[in-house]
């Protein structure tokens, strides 16, 4: 088989697997997230089959730790988020009046300064990029939920999710053993080695992350609450939360509480505390989270990390979203590798004596 031939043959493998996973997105929701939790997981199962557990033991056991982890963290967190959420709820339409009044008194204030055809051209810019601004997050939200949760009801996700979960980690070993036995023999040694990388840098963001939000949130939560803001709880763990796409969640909890404190404090200096809130934890979290807890050798540039969620959410949904962090992953170890290899390649050097 020539050169051409498998080049072919892997891409028109690879455009098979994004037309199945396109069409079956809307009902792939449980069998991803049980997947994803089998791979959390499975480092545990390995080190419990170490022990001399039997390997069905040991999935069954984390897989019944996994579901009252989950239901004794909505058992405590539901009732104090549910309250908060129909209260915020409830007082959004008068945020939004004050809001409003706080930014005619500042429009006065710039009005004063400029000739009125300045000022119509401000507000002319102002409404076109906040139209625009809703807009492109609405359609995103939409594509979301249509694509995910819509689909999938809550019941189907109670039940579909551990019993996959547990069937991924029961055969986690198994499963991958055969996927090797399938490789073509003569890249093995390579597949195996990228493979390799890939896990090792999706399995420390997705973990090392996951540790940064839990503890950006509990901050962001706590400090939120002490300084009195209205719903700081819900704005602190929701910005922890959307903290796993670098730099969104300060921006999205910054953006918010900064507007509730507005229209709670008016122009007095607790604003300028919530504010200095998210400063400090994106600096706290950039200069010594991240960097103990992900590290550099994750590899994964915010930005590359911000257009992937947004492009999987886009396309896939939901479950787009889900699978962007492992898809960022592979994509960033093939690119390597292929620049390596080109960069070793007569290609590259033109023929000359390489250095």
């Amino acid at each position: 088989m020539s050169r051409g031939t498998k080049a072919a043959v892997w891409i028109g493998a690879i455009a098979v697997f994004l037309v199945l996973l396109y069409v079956l997105s809307p009902i792939l929701l449980p069998f991803v997230l049980g997947m994803a939790v089998a791979y959390l997981l499975d480092p545990v199962a390995d080190r419990f089959e170490r022990w001399g557990w039997p390997r069905w033991l040991a999935a069954t056991v984390l897989t019944i730790a996994f579901i009252i982890a989950v239901v004794a963290a909505l058992l405590i967190l539901v009732p104090m988020l549910q309250q908060q959420i129909v209260a915020f709820l409830s007082r959004l339409p008068t945020y939004v009046d004050l809001l409003r009044e706080r930014i005619d008194a500042l429009l006065q204030i710039v009005q004063a300064r400029l000739s009125p055809e300045e000022v119509q051209d401000v507000k002319a810019a102002a409404g076109r990029f906040a139209g625009s601004m809703i807009s492109w997050f609405g359609g995103l939200l939409a594509g979301i939920w249509s694509g995910g949760v819509a689909v999938l009801n809550i019941l189907s996700l109670v039940l579909i999710t551990p019993v996959v979960a547990w069937y991924f980690l029961r055969d986690w070993d198994r499963m991958v053993a055969h996927v090797d036995s399938w490789l073509p023999r003569a890249n093995a040694a390579t597949i195996r080695d990228l493979a390799h990388q890939i896990d090792e840098r999706l399995a420390g963001f997705v973990r090392g992350q996951t540790l940064v939000c839990g503890i950006l949130g509990l901050f962001y939560a706590v400090a939120l609450s002490l300084v009195g803001l209205d719903f700081g709880l819900v704005v602190g763990l929701a910005a922890g939360a959307v903290s796993f796409v670098p730099y969104f969640g300060a921006v999205f909890g910054l953006v918010l509480s900064v507007g509730i404190a507005l229209a709670q404090f008016g122009t007095s200096y607790e604003v300028l505390i919530v504010a200095a809130i998210f400063f400090v934890g994106q600096a706290v979290e950039g200069n010594v989270i991240s960097p103990r807890l992900v590290g550099d050798r994750v590899g994964l540039h915010p930005v590359w990390m911000i257009f992937a969620l947004l492009a999987g959410g886009a396309l896939f949904g939901f479950v787009g979203v889900l699978l962007s962090v492992p898809a960022a992953a592979a994509i960033g170890v093939l690119a390597r590798f292929a620049i390596a290899r080109y960069r070793a390649s007569d290609l590259y050097t033109g023929g000359a004596p390489r250095p």
